[in-house]
């Protein structure tokens, strides 16, 4: 591999027979006695996205020069558990769809407690107590971000509640990966504290980004419909900053949608020309980027290496993709 990265597909060639390994795993991890857990474990698997939280994981264990089987396992785990989270997403939303596949169905609310005890039970398997603490914090910080979403469903919060929320919905586990990659490769605390930074502001960065695409790309893209946040009531980042600089006329467009979950008389392009009027995406790609930066930062830190350069090349990606 070239020491220049120029896109994504390089980087997941360079980690394509562990990642291979993991989807094997996560294939056998999620079979149970139970039919319906088994088919609804295969049918998330087969519906799955680029799997870049294990990726991070992996790539963190290449960092610290770990090559064990633990990175493959856990890589199951952090992927199990995203899978999870993914489902009780699905239920508490009440979403139509997701990637253009049929959402999941109160049915499904024991089989995502079930993936979260699999994970778990998988984890126990390294006899690692510091690996067991890093899942148990950050489990309990998911599942109070969803409580404390489903508090603020509907409202103009502060930027400061927005950014707990995204911490807790994706940042905690981008950190995660790369803290268990150091665990596994025995990294020192200095280390450990430096690759978790780097994961939360790469996952900072991601989501930030994340919710201006749920805006501004297709719904082919996206799969699933335009402005579905605003849909279900969360108010992101451009749009909590439009809503800091809007007129009153158009506070009260974005506040009826947020507040009654549908575009009544309003459309997606209504609220998105508000949004662009005020500088409002603009606005939340340049807070991305600064925590892509952050990221960077941190990653700069360690000795030059091809993984090195890979995950300031993965900072970088985050805020520029298109998907």
């Amino acid at each position: 591999m070239s020491s220049v990265i120029r896109n994504a597909k390089e980087v997941f060639d360079l980690l394509h027979d562990d990642l291979a390994a993991i989807e094997r795993e996560f294939g056998r991890d999620t079979v149970s006695g139970v039919r319906a857990i088994t088919e609804i474990g295969e049918y998330l698997r087969i519906g799955g996205g680029k799997r870049l939280r294990p990726a991070l994981l992996l790539l963190s264990c290449k960092l610290m020069n770990y090559t064990g089987q633990g990175a493959v396992k856990l890589g199951a785990v952090v992927e199990i558990i995203h899978t999870a989270t993914l489902v009780h997403d699905d239920i508490i939303d009440e979403a139509q769809t997701r990637r253009g596949r049929p959402a999941a169905n109160t049915q499904w609310v024991l089989a995502g407690d079930w993936l979260y005890m699999q994970a778990f039970k998988i984890a126990v398997q390294e006899r690692n107590f510091q690996i067991l603490d890093a899942l148990i914090d950050l489990t309990q910080a998911m599942v109070e971000g969803e409580l404390l979403q489903i508090e603020r469903l509907g409202k103009a919060i502060s930027l400061d509640e927005h950014f707990e929320l995204i911490y807790r919905k994706t940042a905690c586990l981008f950190s995660v990966c790369m803290k268990l990659g150091g665990i596994l490769g025995r990294a020192g605390d200095g280390d450990l504290q430096r690759l978790a930074e780097y994961g939360r502001n790469l996952g900072m960065a991601f989501q930030i980004v994340d919710d201006v695409l749920d805006l501004t790309a297709s719904e082919e893209v996206l799969g699933k419909p335009v402005a579905s946040d605003l849909r279900e009531g969360k108010a992101t980042m451009a749009v909590l900053h439009a809503l800091q600089h809007s007129s009153a006329s158009e506070y009260a467009m974005i506040q009826s949608v947020l507040s009654h979950g549908g575009f009544d008389g309003i459309t997606p392009s209504d609220i998105v020309a508000i949004l662009k009027r005020h500088g409002s995406i603009d606005a939340a790609y340049a807070r991305a980027t600064e925590f892509s930066n952050k990221a960077r930062e941190v990653i700069c830190t360690f000795p030059n290496s091809e993984i090195k350069r890979v995950l300031l090349w993965v900072a970088e990606f985050v805020v520029e993709r298109e998907s």
